[in-house]
């Protein structure tokens, strides 16, 4: 049997290999291979951004979007702010925040996929976005300084995480106090079949690394979150996540319906304890002149 380090880096190497073939694929001007939960325009996937959005962007970061949700829409985002996006992907929700923080703002991307990240700078350059950055990591380590940013966002990403309430305490760790936490993901809205939990092609779909509704609101609390909310926006069954029949396990069926796409938002309270400090990285174009990050 695996250990539970062994379970760890097959999963992050599987969700690598995935992104990678989805990003080649773009590249090569063949779409995406597969999205995050699913084909491309499946009812998870599809219409999650309004068409006067994409208009605005590079056609490679639309189709690169492997997301759930829409994250951009969850939360307002003002002038001068600096915001991080966990699993940046393509980079479409990097370019639509950078737009709504505008010049004396920056936005984020975080990613572990090489091949995502050049096409998200390819992206940003045909975009002509100056206030955006790119950096290589991952999000249970994010290579940023406590009180760095005043938003996280996140789409469909976190689930794929193995230890999720790392990647909640990085999340909160690296915001900075009165910071907001808005993220689109899957989630499970009652119990999952234990086997469904260590079938790879589900947890690589997004599915079967979905956390529990109460069990993501009692990580966030754990992690020091406060005003958190979860709401449900889409129902699904494992077909339409585009999962092969023949690799779920027995007695699936019972448990369709119950995977749904939600807005997830939550606060870093105004006084916390603070963790270790990370080694300070300097960001261009930040909000209140100088680096980004203190």
């Amino acid at each position: 049997m695996a250990t539970d380090a062994q379970r760890t880096k097959t999963i992050t190497k599987r969700v690598k290999a995935r992104y990678a073939q989805a990003a080649t694929a773009v590249q090569a001007g063949n779409g995406t291979a597969a999205t995050c939960c699913g084909d491309e325009g499946n009812v998870i996937t599809g219409n999650l951004y309004a068409t006067e959005q994409a208009a605005t962007l590079p056609e490679d970061a639309v189709l690169a979007s492997l997301g759930c949700g829409n994250p951009t829409a969850l939360i307002e985002l003002r002038p001068g702010e600096v915001v991080l996006d966990l699993g940046s992907g393509g980079g479409i929700d990097v370019l639509l925040s950078a737009r709504r923080v505008g010049p004396s703002g920056l936005a984020i991307g975080l990613d572990m996929t090489e091949e995502m990240l050049a096409l998200a700078q390819s992206n940003r350059a045909k975009a002509g976005v100056t206030n955006v950055i790119f950096l290589r990591g991952q999000i249970e380590d994010i290579p940023l300084p406590m009180n760095a940013v005043d938003v996280v966002i996140s789409n469909c990403v976190i689930n794929l995480a193995v230890d999720k309430g790392q990647v909640l305490r990085e999340a909160l760790r690296v915001l900075r106090p009165g910071g907001r936490f808005a993220v689109a993901d899957v989630v499970a809205d009652g119990p999952i079949l234990a086997d469904l939990r260590h079938n790879m092609e589900a947890w690589v779909g997004c599915l079967a690394g979905a956390l529990d509704v109460a069990d993501y609101q009692r990580l966030l609390a754990e992690a020091g979150f406060i005003d958190i909310s979860i709401d449900i926006t889409r129902r699904y069954t494992a077909a339409e996540a585009g999962l092969d029949a023949t690799t779920l396990p027995l007695g699936w069926e019972a448990g369709d319906g119950k995977l749904a796409s939600a807005f997830v938002r939550a606060t870093k309270p105004l006084a916390v304890v603070s963790p270790v400090k990370k080694k300070r990285v300097v960001l261009p174009l930040a909000n209140k002149g100088g680096a980004c990050c203190g």
